[in-house]
């Protein structure tokens, strides 16, 4: 079997899944630490959302790539890099920062942004605590009505909605449908905010059947990183 078979092979189950489950889903493959001849297949099997998570490696990317893929950055946010993550990345999921508003205002150009939440954290977490798995990063759930009324501030910010990484210690429907409660109490303040970015190899079918309406997905279609 040839790459681009396997590639294939694999695209076509995990579509079959999106769509028994929500045909409306927006799929973003994660490409990152996959070399471009995989980027390139992915293209011409017809995908254009792409997932990052290293400004660098995805700047390479995107010169080698064309110009009308939508491309994601979905990884932890330092802020010495944001001007760079501003230049090629189109949407953001992985907002938890007041400061990342700020500097991607700053930036000028129009992006679309997820806030994404700590499902680790309650309403009695303080803001500043350290919750969890800090490498998974997210906003405490108190504080995302604060954040998106900064983003709405920024005439090139558009808050799509939220994100969330389920917890590696619980089982995913649990913590996918906390993540939906949140949502929904969310958007009763945010409307417009219609998007859940949520689940990836091991649990989107979980985050799908929980209102997850973007899935980023690496593993199932590229295979196993080195």
């Amino acid at each position: 079997m040839t790459r681009r078979d396997e590639i294939k092979a694999n695209l076509q189950n995990v579509r079959a899944k999106i769509e028994s489950l929500n045909p409306k889903a927006n799929l973003i493959v994660v490409t990152k630490t996959f070399p471009i001849g995989d980027l390139e297949i992915l293209y011409e099997l017809g995908e254009r959302e792409f997932g990052e998570n290293r400004d660098q490696e995805a700047t390479e990317k995107v010169k080698q790539l064309p110009g009308d893929i939508n491309w994601h950055f979905q990884g932890q946010i330092q802020s010495n890099k944001i001007k760079s993550i501003a230049n090629w990345a189109n949407v953001i999921h992985s907002i938890d920062e007041e400061k990342q508003i700020t500097k991607f205002a700053e930036s000028g150009k129009k992006l679309e942004l997820f806030l994404q939440v700590n499902l680790q954290a309650n309403l009695d977490t303080p803001s500043d605590a350290k919750i969890g798995d800090d490498a998974r990063g997210g906003a405490n759930p108190k504080d995302l009505n604060q954040l998106a009324e900064l983003v709405n501030k920024f005439p090139n910010l558009h808050l799509l909605g939220l994100m969330a990484v389920a917890p590696l210690d619980e089982a995913p429907d649990q913590a996918f449908g906390r993540l939906s409660q949140i949502f929904k109490s969310f958007q009763q303040s945010f409307p417009k905010a219609q998007y859940l970015s949520a689940g990836m190899s091991f649990d989107f079918e979980s985050a799908l059947n929980h209102g997850a309406t973007h899935v980023r997905i690496g593993s199932s279609i590229l295979g196993k990183r080195e």
